[in-house]
């Protein structure tokens, strides 16, 4: 690859001074992650390449960590596997951080996905001749003029219909019926 990217410039210069050695988990993991990011594009080399620019910070202060080593609480150097014991916890709370913050993109995306399917299927309900005062009609324009108006309260209208229609399933059409009857019965015994 002739152009190297910034990262993989820094890399090279860190490798070259022995920088490398100054953390070499983390080392490894930016390696590795800017290797992967050249096999991609668009939003997501962008999100690659924010992760490691925030690696790549937080290895500088490693490195200035190496080079002014501070003294421990108990007044000695921390060794290795202390190290490596916080850098496991780092790397896992930055992986907890990162599955959070995919898991609420893709709720963001299924939304979207959702709210627009549930358009098509309301145009698909609407008959082809159908009046202006056609309840499917007028329910399939609503839902458009909502999208046109804010695709983000139609989002969560539909999410909002959808956990009532959920709802409505799991108590059953004839649950309505039964506690209906029910309550009339005992109406019924009140009275006599």
């Amino acid at each position: 690859m002739t152009d190297a990217t910034p990262a993989r410039a820094m890399l090279d210069a860190w490798r070259a001074n022995g920088d490398d050695r100054a953390n070499p988990v983390r080392f490894h993991l930016i390696d590795a992650l800017d290797k992967r990011a050249a096999a991609y594009e668009g939003e997501t080399r962008r999100l690659l390449d924010q992760r490691i620019a925030r690696l790549l910070d937080a290895y500088r202060i490693d490195i200035e960590r190496a080079a002014w080593p501070d003294a421990s609480k108990d007044g000695g150097e921390r060794g290795p596997l202390a190290t490596l014991v916080d850098d496991i916890a780092k790397a896992s709370s930055m992986h907890e951080t990162s599955h959070a913050e995919l898991l609420e993109y893709f709720r963001a995306v299924w939304s979207k996905v959702s709210a627009e399917k549930q358009l098509r299927d309301s145009l698909a309900q609407v008959p082809k001749n159908a009046g202006p005062l056609n309840s499917s009609s007028l329910v399939h324009r609503s839902l458009s003029f909502m999208r046109e108006v804010s695709p983000g309260y139609l989002q969560q209208f539909l999410a909002y219909v959808d956990a009532l229609s959920w709802m409505e399933e799991m108590n059953g059409p004839g649950v309505i019926v039964a506690k209906e009857i029910a309550a009339a019965k005992k109406g019924g015994r009140k009275k006599k």
